[in-house]
């Protein structure tokens, strides 16, 4: 059946279903990632970036399509995660813009928004890159001014920008030789294919009914916000949380190999609410969406299994969450939320010092090193745009520099400085070791331009090493790598890989020392451990004696050892 203009009701449609295809999706496209280590988090940016459009759009109550586009795209601007969250929000920014007053949109109107969502995207990126979700756009929305000119139905006319979109994935090895090396195409424009994809098929009917309406809306998401809040984000002590495990799942009634029961909701609820507390059941006749605080999320898992198949599950251990948050927490500040963990009970600075970090030892060195405020995040945890404007906002200060210590973050900390109420520059650290030397040159009587400028000038001084391990095998840059190998990764090329993680650290540091070399710190992380730094730091020194090696415990996740040599 011919589909020729969108209604509130289509849109909203496609939207969730591109929500949901995200998150269904977001592993794979995670694996997407071209160096071969556990960091990979372009799908859960984009899934967690589309989520939070969608909800916004849910929230808006207009029938018409450019408010609902509107809503979209301020939720995505405001919840991008990343470059490739940052770069989708761009593209419904341009959509949103040529949408404008309108109340449904036809053929044309869908084309031309989608043109302009491309052209906005290519505008956002400061050297566009052939290869990346910027040509996956391109070409699919040039495809769809083309359709139109054939038809006005729109389920031909999205149903051939998705499979241009696709097509124009499959040519990005061909534009990015690293991506043909390593064997994977661009994982944002992966992305990309997935939004356009679930488009198509919510509007052309080929959904799911059991995903087509979901008990996923706002007013769900707060009841479940607002119980995870009363449970963990208390100054309780962590030993006086009941149950461990925030356990939530979506179940598919009636669907999988291993249902044996027929949904009757009395007896699914009596037995959950057994099993814990906190428990919130919702469902409607294909789906049932649980949240419940428990011992035993296998059972509840299994429960479930019992009914349907499972499509989403989440299991979050909140006395581990607790004590996190009581290591950063004020000790006397009762209301303090997770984003203001970092806020000082002194007097607000004149200027908020803003870092993105994970692990609690490296936060406390920046702190020494005069950032104010440290939001918790980096690689594979990206902060939203959101995150990184409360912090601004939240700060009292008059003004702000930020630090986003990862380059993933570079456009989100762009992004936040845009929409921020004070005065903010972004001074764009990619590592931990940029942003210890750029703070070096950071002087609180100096202006926000002074000290982005030369706190950018002095980070290019010091070089970064990172020691992680391979999740596959591959061949990179011409290098062997075998799964479970040792990498280390200097200012983001693989120049060690080896079985064993100390010889790998140590030949990585050799690699990093010239003539200039004078200080070495190794920032211990989560995996890591203090004889095998000392190991590294005895073989540093046999090669230089006149070295400052230093030592300190980072506590971050995924690399070991963070190296710097300055």
């Amino acid at each position: 059946m011919a589909v020729t203009e969108i209604t509130n009701l289509e849109f909203g449609k496609m939207v969730q279903a591109a929500a949901d295809k995200l998150s269904k999706n977001a592993e794979f496209i995670n694996s997407l990632n071209v160096f071969p280590v556990p960091d990979g988090d372009t799908g859960t940016n984009m899934a967690s970036s589309m989520a939070s459009g969608a909800k916004y759009e849910r929230a808006e109550n207009s029938t018409s399509v450019g408010d609902l586009s509107a809503a979209l795209a301020k939720g995505l601007l405001m919840g991008a995660r990343g470059n490739s969250g940052v770069i989708l929000s761009q593209i419904f920014r341009g959509f949103a813009k040529a949408t404008t007053g309108l109340e449904k949109l036809s053929a044309q109107d869908f084309v031309d928004a989608y043109a302009n969502g491309a052209k906005t995207a290519y505008k956002a990126v400061m050297k566009p890159t052939e290869g990346t979700i910027l040509t996956v756009v391109r070409e699919s929305a040039q495809v769809g001014m083309e359709e139109v000119k054939k038809t006005n139905d729109l389920t031909e006319i999205i149903h051939a920008i998705y499979e241009a979109s696709d097509k124009a994935l499959q040519t990005t090895p061909d534009l990015l030789p690293v991506l043909k090396e390593v064997g994977v195409v661009d994982s944002g424009g992966q992305g990309l294919v997935f939004v356009l994809q679930a488009f198509d098929e919510a509007l052309s009917g080929k959904v799911d009914k059991s995903e087509d309406y979901r008990p996923d809306n706002a007013e769900v998401d707060e009841m479940v916000n607002a119980l995870d809040h009363q449970s963990v984000q208390g100054k309780l002590d962590p030993k006086d949380i009941k149950y461990t495990y925030c356990t939530q799942m979506l179940v598919r009634i009636g669907k999988g190999k291993q249902v044996t029961r027929k949904f009757d909701y009395d007896t699914f609820y009596n037995y959950l609410a057994k099993m814990g507390d906190s428990l919130l059941v919702i469902n409607d006749d294909s789906v049932v969406r649980v949240h419940v605080h428990t011992e035993h999320p296998g059972k509840v898992l299994t429960w479930g299994q019992e009914f349907g198949d499972l499509q989403t599950i989440e299991i979050h251990n909140m006395v581990w969450q607790q004590e996190e948050i009581m290591e950063h927490d004020d000790e006397d500040d009762e209301d303090e939320t997770p984003v203001e963990k970092a806020k000082e009970e002194t007097a607000a600075p004149e200027t908020a010092v803003i870092a993105v970090a994970s692990g609690d030892g490296i936060a406390k060195l920046l702190k020494s090193l005069g950032v104010t405020h440290v939001i918790s995040g980096g690689q594979t945890m990206n902060p939203s745009t959101q995150d990184i404007t409360d912090a601004i906002n939240k700060s009292g200060a008059k003004q702000a520099l930020v630090l986003p210590d990862n380059g993933n973050i570079f456009m989100t900390a762009d992004q936040a400085a845009e929409v921020a109420e004070i005065p903010t520059k972004v001074v764009h650290t990619k590592t931990i070791a940029q942003a210890m030397s750029a703070l070096l040159e950071y002087n609180p009587e100096s202006s926000i331009d002074e000290n982005q400028q030369n706190m950018e000038a002095n980070m290019t001084t010091v070089a970064s090493g990172e020691v992680t391990h391979a999740i596959r095998d591959t061949k990179i840059d011409g290098r062997e790598i075998h799964k479970d190998d040792y990498l280390g990764i200097v200012d983001g090329k693989i120049v060690e890989a080896d079985s064993d993680l100390t010889e790998t650290a140590i030949k990585m540091v050799k690699q990093m020392l010239d003539e200039d070399s004078e200080i070495v710190t190794i920032l211990i992380g989560q995996d890591g451990d203090q004889k095998t730094a000392e190991t590294i730091k005895d073989a540093v020194a046999a090669v230089d004696d006149e070295l400052d090696i230093q030592i300190y415990d980072g506590g971050q996740p995924v690399y070991p050892y963070l190296i710097s040599v300055e």
